[in-house]
């Protein structure tokens, strides 16, 4: 009986070993599908927080619309627009007007005009927000030169348009309530592909 005993205590420990291999492999699988998860996660950050705010209007930034509803509450804002340009992009960029007054609901066009005084082409891109950024869900986009990125020759100038208007929904939101003034921010950075500046500075000039 003792030696049957003592067989029966080893197959035990066998089995609580294999019991362990195989929850070590399955805690390693695990492991191994959250640094994948994480990894893709990283990669996925910036456009799903993008497109969050786009949403919402976290963090300031504004929301896209196809058309203005027209005039439907008597109340205006001024809106305040400022340019800045990244230090690595050899750009001057400034509001062709440095404020406007908005009347909820009504489309408005204001345009910004860069400079590129470098001595090559260059591709930008423009990022942008708006504070107070509680005023940010209501601030809604038409047509937006940050939309794509903005190709500019040596010594060029362009103007550049953002059509917007104020949804009216502001009106029901308390925390609007002492609100005047809303400030349309835009940055400008050099853009991570330059290739179409590339192609343009090897093409040969037409004459």
């Amino acid at each position: 009986m003792a030696g049957s005993n003592d067989r029966t205590d080893i197959e035990q420990a066998e089995d609580r070993a294999r019991a362990t291999r195989r929850s070590n492999r399955r805690v390693a699988v695990v492991l191994g599908g959250i640094v994948v998860g994480m990894v893709g996660v990283s990669f996925a950050a910036v456009p799903l927080y993008s497109i969050f705010c786009a949403v919402t209007g976290f963090g300031g930034t504004t929301s896209r619309a196809d058309a203005a509803p027209g005039m439907t509450v008597d109340r205006k804002f001024t809106v305040r627009f400022d340019a800045n340009v990244n230090e690595g992009l050899d750009w001057e960029f400034v509001p062709a007007v440095r404020t406007a007054e908005v009347e909820m609901g009504v489309e408005t066009l204001a345009f910004f005009r860069a400079t590129n005084d470098s001595d090559k082409p260059v591709v930008g891109t423009a990022a942008f927000n708006v504070t107070p950024h509680k005023s940010g869900q209501y601030f809604m986009k038409i047509d937006c030169f940050c939309f794509t990125e903005q190709v500019l020759m040596p010594g060029q100038t362009v103007d550049m348009p953002v059509q917007f208007f104020l949804d009216p929904e502001l009106m029901k939101d308390p925390k609007m309530d002492g609100v005047t003034t809303i400030t349309l921010s835009y940055t400008f950075y050099p853009a991570e592909d330059q290739s179409k500046a590339q192609q343009l500075a090897l093409a040969p000039s037409v004459r």
